[in-house]
């Protein structure tokens, strides 16, 4: 028992014993014998490989076709029906699909039936840096040279050629993002047109609301008029003029200096989008009057201007300044003195034009 070769310290082995001052390393058991593939030693396989690999490369290019076909061909009017947006949503996936799959597996096959597979090692050497350069000069050129790209001009070709058509299914996404938002984001319908306010509707009927409609506690979900005859872009302005309008004991209200005619006998106006993400503002606790997001939880007090008391949002929903008309129904008296919504990245040069 007490003869073990892996322990013993009178034997080789790979374990050191205590005291023993020094182990014995393995020896380099070196590159196992290079294995030649049948493209190797056969031309004929050599060449049907080659033409494996163009064929995958020229999948790639049928199927950015397919894609540009199905973006540009396919017409998405305001009267498409479900089925035509189906199919060009599948044959954009189909073309995205096979466009890169085509690229990524012809690139693979390449390198494993045609690039050169011997395994190298090398020696870790100081750095020299004139040195470095021609080496790292040397292996490009040998890695070019093992690709076999140039003595490969079908590989070549295809390549370049599915290599040049795969942005363009990106080129024609980012050109659906149509023109810059410029200075949209800061205006609303509230603005008066022609000289004319706006009356404030109830969402979604447009019905115009009175001042004696609103009581104490009540709240209104509210539009501005004109919005629901809009005939383009609808959706989007309905998005940035959506209003809650709340009635409260005008003593209970704190407006700050210049703000003090923006109500009329404890009527307010604030905007329904969270200053956040952007999700609507809709649940209103009238013993708190607390207005809360149901997103994330923030939680604006009215008695303050909309001040944040809780949550993410970063700034106060923006006040809608109203008044009564002649027929005593709420009207905006100018738009918005600050962009609603969340912030972005020209939000503060927006307000200081809106309030210039």
């Amino acid at each position: 028992m007490g003869n073990h070769s892996d322990g013993s310290p009178n034997h080789s082995g790979t374990v050191a014993t205590a005291g023993q001052n020094e182990v014995e390393k393995f020896q380099d058991p070196g590159i196992p014998p290079h294995r030649l593939r049948l493209a190797d030693t056969d031309p004929k396989a050599a060449k049907r490989a080659e033409r494996q690999v163009a064929l995958l490369f020229g999948i790639s290019v049928v199927g950015t076709l397919i894609f540009l076909v199905a973006y540009f061909a396919i017409d998405l009017g305001d009267d498409s029906s479900i089925a035509t947006i189906r199919l060009q949503n599948a044959l954009l996936g189909v073309g995205t699909a096979f466009a890169m799959l085509g690229i990524g597996t012809g690139i693979v096959h390449w390198a494993k039936a045609l690039m050169p597979d011997h395994e190298v090692s090398e020696e870790r050497h100081a750095i020299r840096y004139e040195e470095d350069r021609q080496a790292a000069v040397r292996i490009v050129d040998d890695i070019v040279e093992e690709t076999g790209i140039k003595r490969r001009p079908l590989i070549r070709n295809t390549l370049l050629g599915a290599v040049a058509l795969a942005p363009l299914p990106a080129v024609a996404i980012f050109g659906d993002l149509g023109p810059r938002p410029d200075d949209k984001l800061a205006h609303t319908m509230w603005a008066p047109q022609d000289g004319k306010r706006k009356r404030l509707t109830r969402d979604p009927d447009g019905t115009p609301i009175k001042a004696s409609d609103v009581t104490i506690g009540s709240a209104f979900h509210v539009i501005p008029e004109g919005l629901n005859e809009l005939q383009e872009g609808k959706l989007n302005e309905k998005a940035k003029s959506v209003v809650l309008l709340m009635r409260l004991d005008p003593a209970s209200l704190n407006p700050s200096k210049g703000r003090e005619e923006w109500g009329y006998n404890g009527i307010v106006a604030y905007s329904k989008i969270c200053t956040h993400v952007g999700c609507p503002v809709a649940l209103y606790e009238q013993q708190t009057h607390h207005l809360l997001c149901p997103c994330h939880q923030s939680t604006f007090d009215l008695t303050q201007e909309c001040k944040v008391i809780f949550g993410p949002a970063s700034r106060p929903l923006p006040q809608l300044p109203i008044a009564v008309d002649d027929e005593g129904y709420l009207v905006a008296t100018s738009d918005f003195h600050e962009p609603v919504g969340p912030s972005y990245w020209e939000r503060d040069s927006h307000e200081r034009s809106i309030n210039s």
